[in-house]
């Protein structure tokens, strides 16, 4: 009965927020930042003037709130002025969490910034200097928490259907499936895609990953009458003019939203690059992203955090290779053949989780392969060791890979490394992954792991190949903590 009022309530309360007018939002946002900014002020002169953390302060030099009303008015104004001229206004689904609270906190800086240089100004040393930090900081913990209460609210809402929009996507050649990776990676973005036309004979009747192929472009009225769509992406050549233009009109007709890619896009999104020619847009190509001097930054921290994580790890090390060597014969560390960057494979070391003539029963179970394309994987692998089906429940196993990271071979996060076997049943626009070192955790770790198909896992990594930047790692890095101790779909 309980759980039943509670689902009453919660249908209730979605219902209400339907019934917001969409234009109210942006208002909302705006009055409840100011209202952050305010509690933000209020905690930090609590903890400067009540708590006394720093220096203290003699009661009779003592500045009242009072004093601070004036300050505190023109802080609202300025921080919403900043958060307006850094882009964090109007807000965008889009954006991570640890993107949109970086950005907060920058422009939350130069609102402080420009105030304390106001006070010194007009008013030399009337306020705290600590004050100011104070302030700095807790904003940007307010406003970032009522961030992740958004992200979090919209991915509740979203199960009851608000702010979820079906899309449809027409073509599915390389700039159709760009959209796709980043649909996979990006479920906050809120599109649910009910899936793809394309002429071409393979494409239109093949899946690719969870989006069902609809078959030709010649399907179109029938799927829009069949099924509830509220966008339509067009992903066709320029030289399709004829046929956009059709579908445009069609969905003008129905009531529906029609957006097209344009065809440049099949450089791959991160590798155009948009200039300004006194308002004439010239479109220029750049390197992937993880090169130059991303690359060397890349590689710096992975070596770092590496030399890190064996400083502080080896007695977990220790006590897995003790209990490897106690369960069950063999060598406590397996080693693997598997591909990196740019095709070149190298020895992969791993704890080994199997009984050791593992490799040569695997034709004995070849048919109980529960994974898609050419990957094998099985739930309940009878090859496992006691301590083996532990270590590979919570990814135990990988840590050895921090070997392979400190020689180069490997990243902390980047796409999953495969067997040559595997690699070698890749389709063409499967081969773009290989354009990044592999790594121990990635974005087809943090979405799913083992419960992935194939093609969902490719469409993650190739997304991370064009979109990488250490916002992006440190995302997926906090996400994996979560992802290894839950062990979803870890097997």
């Amino acid at each position: 009965m309980g759980q039943r009022n509670l689902r009453r309530q919660q249908s209730r309360l979605a219902l209400w927020v339907r019934q917001i007018p969409h234009e109210w939002w942006p208002s909302l946002l705006l009055v409840s930042d100011a209202l952050l900014v305010l509690c933000a002020f209020a905690s930090a002169y609590y903890v400067r003037y009540e708590m006394q953390l720093g220096r203290l302060v003699d009661p009779a030099n003592r500045v009242g709130m009072v004093a601070y009303v004036p300050f505190a008015a023109l802080l609202v104004i300025v921080s919403l002025l900043s958060y307006r001229f850094s882009g964090i206004y109007p807000y965008q689904a889009g954006r991570s969490l640890v993107e949109e609270t970086y950005t907060i906190g920058t422009a939350t800086t130069l609102a402080v910034v420009i105030l304390s240089g106001i006070n010194l100004i007009y008013e030399p040393l009337a306020y705290s200097r600590l004050l100011f930090l104070y302030t700095a900081i807790f904003i940007t913990l307010y406003l970032g928490v009522s961030r992740l209460t958004i992200l979090q609210m919209r991915r509740y809402l979203r199960g009851y259907g608000i702010g979820v929009r079906r899309v449809l996507l027409v073509g599915a050649g390389d700039v159709g499936r760009m959209v796709m990776r980043t649909m996979v990676a990006r479920p906050e973005l809120g599109y649910q895609v009910a899936g793809f036309l394309d002429d071409n004979p393979i494409r239109g009747q093949t899946n690719i990953g969870p989006y069902r192929a609809l078959g030709p472009i010649l399907n179109f009225h029938q799927v829009i009458a069949q099924e509830t769509i509220d966008n339509v992406i067009i992903c066709l050549p320029w030289h399709s003019h004829e046929l956009i233009q059709q579908v445009i009109q069609t969905c003008e007709q129905n009531q529906i939203r029609a957006q097209l890619v344009p065809d440049y896009f099949h450089f791959t999104k991160n590798q155009v690059q948009v200039d300004d020619l006194n308002g004439i847009p010239l479109l220029s190509t750049r390197d992937l992203s993880i090169q130059g001097w991303n690359y060397i930054v890349k590689r710096s921290a992975d070596i770092f955090l590496s030399v890190i994580a064996v400083l502080l790890g080896w007695p977990l090390m220790v006590g897995i290779a003790l209990a490897i060597r106690f369960d069950s014969s063999g060598p406590v560390i397996y080693k693997q053949e598997r591909v990196g960057k740019n095709g070149k494979t190298f020895a992969c070391y791993k704890f080994r989780s199997m009984v050791v003539d593992a490799d040569a029963r695997r034709h004995e179970i070849a048919q109980l392969n529960e994974s898609t394309g050419p990957l094998f994987k099985m739930r309940n692998d009878p090859r496992l060791t006691r301590v083996g089906r532990f270590i590979r429940r919570f990814s135990l196993d990988e840590i050895p890979q921090l070997y392979n990271v400190f020689r180069g071979e490997m990243s902390i996060v980047g796409p999953r490394p495969n067997l040559p076997a595997e690699v070698e049943e890749y389709e063409e626009w499967h081969k773009k992954r290989l354009a990044a070192s592999p790594g121990i955790t990635g974005l087809w770790q943090v979405s799913g792991r083992s419960d992935l198909t194939f093609d969902e896992m490719v469409l993650l990594d190739i997304y991370y190949v064009e979109n990488w930047s250490l916002a992006l790692d440190l995302h997926i890095l906090l996400r994996s903590i979560p992802a290894v101790l839950g062990a979803r779909g870890a097997y």
